[in-house]
């Protein structure tokens, strides 16, 4: 006597799911496998900006980045050309790979990050989706990306990010429209939601710092704390100092 169709139908249908949920496990698996492969140091994380009261361009940030013991720079530039993103980041990976055991990242662009041999890319919510950049850079890139609540961090993770961008902490003048700040609460909340490594951002200097570390975040990026001080390398290597502390 045969199956029904019906009842044979449902079968396929369970199978197919079954292969699908043990796929998703296995993909799953491969991804923490390659996150915990890359072992990210993001401790101390700069982010270049151009200061043109002072003259500041970024590579000088790099610089002081680099001599002053940043783990992480990242190149951001909303404003240059294609070409211009390009050139900076040809100058700044040779510096990076003269310095050595520093992570270079590229802000948005994914075409520059890999054109000049960045070592990643550094994701906002309106950008390339984390599965296409990965599909794109590879399976040894570092891809980061920007998280503003605990639904989007949640979602980042689950489409493979390294890591991520969570901000603004505080209010700051890097970024007037960062978006309502989170606060320590906040940014508690994320850290409970997801596993990968948090890079807490947004008004973070010498004199927070140590609160951030402690509601959860692996690391600290800075812009301003950098751009803005008196000397820069002194103020990274202060911020050097002061993160190594909090974490002990």
């Amino acid at each position: 006597m045969r199956t029904p169709w019906g009842l044979e139908g449902r079968r396929v249908e369970v199978r197919v799911k079954e292969e699908k949920e043990r796929a998703v496990a296995e993909e799953r698996t491969a991804t923490q496998d390659e996150r915990a492969e890359k072992a990210l140091r993001l401790g101390l994380y700069v982010i270049t900006a151009v200061d043109a009261a002072s003259g500041r361009g970024h590579l000088d940030v790099v610089r002081a980045a680099l001599a002053g013991g940043a783990d992480a720079v990242q190149l951001r530039d909303k404003e240059a050309t294609g070409r211009e993103l390009y050139s900076l980041a040809l100058r700044i990976g040779e510096m990076v790979r003269a310095y050595g055991g520093t992570l270079f990242l590229v802000n948005d662009r994914v075409d520059v990050a890999l054109a000049a041999g960045a070592h990643g890319v550094h994701l906002g919510q309106e950008d390339l989706p984390v599965g296409e950049a990965r599909k794109m850079m590879g399976a040894k890139a570092v891809l980061g990306v920007s998280a503003g609540s605990v639904e989007e961090a949640v979602a980042a993770e689950r489409e493979g990010a390294d890591y991520l961008g969570v901000g603004p902490v505080f209010p700051t003048p890097s970024k007037p429209d960062a978006g309502r700040p989170l606060g320590l609460e906040g940014l508690r909340a994320v850290r409970g939601a997801v596993r990968i490594p948090l890079v807490a951002i947004g008004g973070i200097n010498e004199d927070n710092l140590e609160g951030v570390f402690e509601a959860g975040a692996d690391g600290i990026a800075v812009i301003s704390a950098v751009v803005s001080a008196p000397d820069m390398e002194k103020a990274v290597r202060r911020l050097r100092r002061a993160v190594d502390a909090c974490r002990g």
